[in-house]
């Protein structure tokens, strides 16, 4: 895949997303929404940023199973039960975005919920990629 990230000088910078992905590839990949589910499909961590972790790789996992990688990433939406934990926290879902997926960052949006699937969940990911 090709991706060409946008940022207009127009709009305010961003901070940890793109304002637009162009794409270029030949498949795609819808994501399903990941939540903090382990292997045996209990939610793990008590902490958002552990759940967010858990959540990236779990849809970091689903990716890898399709043949991509995070670079192929054309956008993420994040579920949070709590949005201003969610800012709160940025920082750290920062760095950790990062050590699990660089710095290539998909366009992205935080949506706020009351609640997610999975009842103790904190934070939800989906997203879709192109891949060559």
């Amino acid at each position: 895949m090709t991706a060409e990230r946008l940022n207009p000088s127009d709009l305010s910078p961003p901070t940890g997303f793109s304002h637009a992905v162009v794409a270029t590839g030949t498949r795609l990949v819808f994501l399903a929404g990941q939540t903090a589910l382990d292997k045996d499909g209990k939610v793990v961590g008590d902490t958002l940023a552990e759940q967010f972790e858990q959540a990236l790789t779990n849809l970091l996992t689903a990716l890898g199973a399709a043949g991509g990688t995070p670079a192929d990433l054309a956008r993420v939406t994040v579920y949070a039960a709590d949005v201003a934990d969610y800012r709160a926290h940025a920082p750290e879902l920062g760095r950790i975005w990062h050590a699990l997926a660089g710095r290539d960052y998909p366009a992205m949006a935080v949506v706020g919920a009351v609640r997610l699937w999975d009842e103790e969940a904190l934070v939800e990911l989906d997203g879709f990629a192109v891949l060559p």
